[in-house]
């Protein structure tokens, strides 16, 4: 089976995660932690970062230190992964869902206005598959209405809008590096600010809210949500050949669209404003399921796009989210890893050919 996404990992990793073991120290409190924090944040050209055990720990940690609460709205789309809604509700307040950009898949940002109460506080842009959000649009509605934006950018190192790193372009941005995403930890996420008392509150609350000054005192209510210095060791290695990754699968992206293209496929977008990545090659079919059950059938992995969470029973609305639907309705990923080889496409492309049965 080719794998819809695998990590890219080799001897730099291991070395670092030997040098962990070899010094005994494995837990958060290790230089690489740091080390990973500096030197993601001035790749991205944030001025702070903040480890965390997860991308959803992540948001969640952003949300909190913004004062996120119970009886507060947020706005998200409805068509990402569930944890851009999920860590809202993990704060009491109220997820409100925004239907797609039929070009981009992102958020609307139209749609956005028309959304805000008194209540909303804060705007969560997901920057999808790899694609940026339209942030200028977004940016202009948050200042117009004194909200705060948190870019979801777990989809998304490396890529840029308008010649501007996402995750650059709001109060907080929120970083996944699950082993699937570009770079990896195997698990972690981080926090970007350029907000110097943000940073600390997300640093005091990620570590149970304990004074760094005062062993054992304990602030405020806080969670455990720290990256291990073995995690950490793992993202230097892996941020030191980001390039190099985001550069092999820009062209895994284009031998896709070049095999792909006039077969009624519709290809990830690329919007003239936007420098996206190819976190996971993301396409649109009317033949969808017959295709994906020629894949599988012939040895390839994929993944169905996200369900938009209005579908989902905890989030279930009767409100009509037409552009996200009809995305997820055609919506499905082929392999995307660096280790993906030419044959390895030409062969997965050559099975789609056979099963393009409709237009998209």
């Amino acid at each position: 089976m080719i794998p819809v996404s695998e990590p890219y990992l080799g001897k730099e990793e291991l070395e670092n995660v030997v040098q962990c073991v070899k010094t005994g120290w494995i837990s958060s409190q290790g230089a690489f932690v740091r080390q990973f924090e500096d030197e993601f944040a001035s790749y991205v050209g944030v001025r702070y970062g903040v480890a965390t055990s997860s991308g959803t720990t992540a948001l969640h940690l952003a949300l909190v230190a913004l004062g996120i609460k119970g009886g507060d709205e947020v706005i998200v789309p409805t068509l990402t992964f569930v944890a851009t809604a999920n860590v809202v509700a993990y704060t009491g307040a109220t997820p409100v869902f925004i239907d797609s950009n039929p070009q981009y898949w992102c958020i609307e940002p139209e749609r956005i206005e028309k959304a805000i109460t008194p209540k909303t506080k804060v705007i969560i842009p997901v920057h999808l598959y790899g694609h940026p959000a339209d942030m200028e649009a977004i940016m202009g509605i948050a200042l117009k209405y004194g909200l705060h934006i948190i870019e979801d950018a777990a989809e998304a190192h490396g890529a840029k809008y308008k010649g501007r790193m996402i995750g650059s372009l709001s109060t907080i941005s929120c970083f996944s590096f699950y082993a699937n995403k570009i770079i990896t930890t195997g698990e972690g996420g981080m926090c970007l600010t350029n907000n110097k008392s943000l940073a600390e509150k997300m640093r005091l609350l990620r570590d149970h809210g304990m004074n760094p000054t005062r062993r054992y005192w304990h602030n405020c209510i806080g969670f455990n949500y720290r990256m291990t210095n073995l995690q950490a060791a793992v993202g230097v290695a892996q941020l030191h050949k980001i390039d190099g990754i985001i550069k092999i699968r820009s062209e895994i992206a284009k031998r896709y669209n070049a095999k792909l293209d006039n077969l009624g496929i519709t290809l990830p977008p690329k919007e003239d404003w936007a420098e996206p990545i190819n976190w996971i090659y993301t396409i649109l079919s009317s033949n969808k399921e017959g295709i994906i059950d020629a894949l599988t059938k012939n040895g390839v992995d994929t993944r169905p796009m996200f369900y938009p969470i209005h579908i989902l029973p905890p989030y279930q609305s009767d409100n009509k989210y037409p552009v996200a639907e009809g995305l997820s309705s055609k919506g499905f990923s082929l392999p995307s890893s660096p280790s993906l080889t030419n044959k390895d496409i030409d062969y997965i492309c050559g099975v789609i050919g056979e099963n393009s049965l409709s237009t998209s």
